[in-house]
């Protein structure tokens, strides 16, 4: 049922008010941008069907993000690996271009409405300085540091370099039109304060500068911007936002570099105590408000959009459970709901400090031809969808502004940036938005430990309706709802599941209704319900009139 009488006076409860003549800012849609390691999946048969599943959840265009772009190689996947041969030279060392696989990857996203955050690497074959050895056949279990081989090394020659992504920026524009392309956007590299970047910090200003003034010969009203550091380089950060600002261009030998968008990583930190997976949601947030911090001293930036390139509960989305057992949340609902309470605390950061989040990278897509539910940190399994991608389509049908929405059970920003989620009561939160007719309204209960069996009552009152009576849906994502995995388990985990079991598998991973709608009255504009919250759940209403 969805209105719940309350089942024990000593059970634990919790208050939400929501009152939706309150309005508040815009609700900025920064859950819709993906990105990845292995580009060649984006037009294998997963990847398809992935990629329109996650345009059709979001109401405007989503961006994506995918390395080894200018990798060279045969265009044939593996984990952490992918390549497009866009750059080889003749014998004589004269440039060869072939877009034929990037056009692939862009003409995959463009057709489904979506966005290229072009990423400007990784380092041909041909241009590297370290060539030997180049490709990398790493496999989970493997030391992570063989991942980093010739791609990972600066140009021998920055002149070629700059033809390189001129000429790629000049063929995009050509192929898909100025006024697409002008929609995009542009960043170079990843990580370079890390073993993705194997010169030095000055070398990665000259590459960028080099970089930037292609794409801007190119198309002068291209957007580009850098730096995608990981969470902790904010040194590193600081030292590219003055060298933008301040320095002496390696190309122009003017003052400056263009810088349209800044962008950095935010990471989380999950370990294994006793057996039980236990998060660090405090590692991500602090990633991202040291970083909005060293942004926010230069009031120069005050307006340029934030992009966070890579934003999750921890670093390698190719580590699957078995190698890395505190990777298990990620089949289950506890990703879900990390991942809402999350994004809560991001638009946080965002309001506190001023800053224009335009966007927050999920480095979760999909893994083609892997074994299913291997516990990578993906989107969908063998073409079957996991709990976590249901919190992006209630995120989907979050449109319009903000209102005001406050719970009793939730933990305070500064809480969560100081000790996380892990108290001796879960974080019941709430975020809730409102656009014409439709109110939509998030409730989740998150702890860092992952521990099942336990729930939390709740009362939810929705204000300032200015009618008598609406629709309501009630959507819900827990172990019996909107979730493939257990599904799975209860089939008996297999291996190779029939077509009958994919079918039901397919079904099971929709956003499912908790109950059929239904007409409710409303009295002196309150809405009032209750329900139980199971932990690690998420929930969304909608009060439509």
């Amino acid at each position: 049922m969805l209105l719940v009488a309350w089942a024990s006076h000593g059970q634990d409860q919790a208050k939400i008010r929501v009152d939706v003549a309150k309005t508040k800012d815009a609700m900025k849609p920064i859950y819709a941008w993906f990105g990845y390691d292995e580009p060649n999946y984006t037009y294998m048969k997963d990847g398809k069907k992935l990629l329109s599943k996650i345009a059709a959840l979001s109401p405007v265009p989503v961006y994506v993000r995918a390395h080894s772009l200018l990798v060279t190689g045969d265009g044939v996947p593996g984990l952490k690996w992918g390549s497009t041969n866009a750059y080889t030279e003749d014998a004589q060392g004269n440039p060869i271009y072939d877009w034929t696989i990037i056009d692939k990857i862009f003409d995959t996203y463009v057709q489904r409405g979506m966005k290229p955050l072009a990423q400007i690497g990784f380092m041909p074959e041909a241009l590297s300085t370290h060539p030997v050895p180049y490709k990398h056949f790493w496999k989970p279990g493997d030391n992570y540091n063989d991942i980093y081989t010739g791609w990972a090394y600066p140009p021998k020659d920055y002149q070629k370099w700059a033809e390189l992504v001129y000429q790629w920026v000049k063929h995009s524009v050509a192929r898909y039109g100025q006024k697409e392309v002008e929609s995009w956007y542009w960043e170079v590299w990843n990580e370079p304060n890390s073993a993705y970047w194997k010169g030095s910090q000055a070398e990665f200003f000259k590459l960028y500068d080099y970089s930037a003034d292609a794409v801007k010969r190119a198309l002068p009203t291209a957007k580009i911007g850098g730096t995608d550091i990981t969470g902790n380089g904010m040194k590193f950060q600081d030292a590219f936002l003055k060298h933008c600002l301040f320095d002496t261009n390696y190309v122009t030998q003017k003052i400056g570099s263009p810088l349209d968008l800044i962008l950095f990583h935010a990471k989380g930190s999950p370990k294994l105590d006793q057996g039980r997976v236990v998060m660090s949601a405090r590692a991500q947030l602090k990633n991202i408000e040291d970083n909005l911090k060293v942004i926010q001293a230069y009031p120069q930036l005050k307006k340029l959009p934030i992009i966070i390139g890579e934003s999750d509960p921890e670093g390698c989305a190719a580590c699957g459970m078995a190698t890395s057992p505190q990777n298990a949340y990620r089949n289950g609902t506890m990703y879900s709901s990390y991942t809402a309470a999350t994004f809560a605390r991001k638009y946080e950061l965002a309001k506190k400090y001023e800053a224009n989040l335009m966007g927050a990278v999920t480095w979760a897509f999909e893994f083609e031809n892997q074994p299913w539910f291997y516990g990578f940190r993906d989107l969908a399994t063998n073409g079957v969808d996991k709990p976590v991608l249901n919190v992006f389509r209630m995120f989907g049908k979050m449109q319009g502004d903000f209102v005001e929405a406050s719970s009793d059970h939730a933990y305070s920003l500064q809480m969560a940036l100081d000790s996380s989620f892990r108290g001796e009561k879960t974080d019941i939160g709430t975020l809730a938005t409102r656009q014409k007719n439709t109110a939509s309204v998030m409730l989740w209960n998150y702890h860092d430990v992952d521990k099942k069996g336990e729930s939390t009552l709740v009362s939810l009152e929705i204000a300032g309706l200015p009618v008598s009576s609406a629709t309501l849906m009630h959507y819900r994502i827990d172990d019996e709802h909107s979730n493939s995995y257990e599904v799975w388990k209860k089939m008996g985990s297999p291996k190779e599941p029939t077509a009958g079991q994919i079918a039901e598998l397919e079904k099971a991973g929709q956003l499912t209704p908790f109950s059929k709608p239904q007409k409710v009255s409303i009295s002196k504009g309150r809405l009032s319900l209750s329900t139980d919250l199971p932990r690690q759940a998420v929930d969304l209403y909608q009060v439509s009139w």
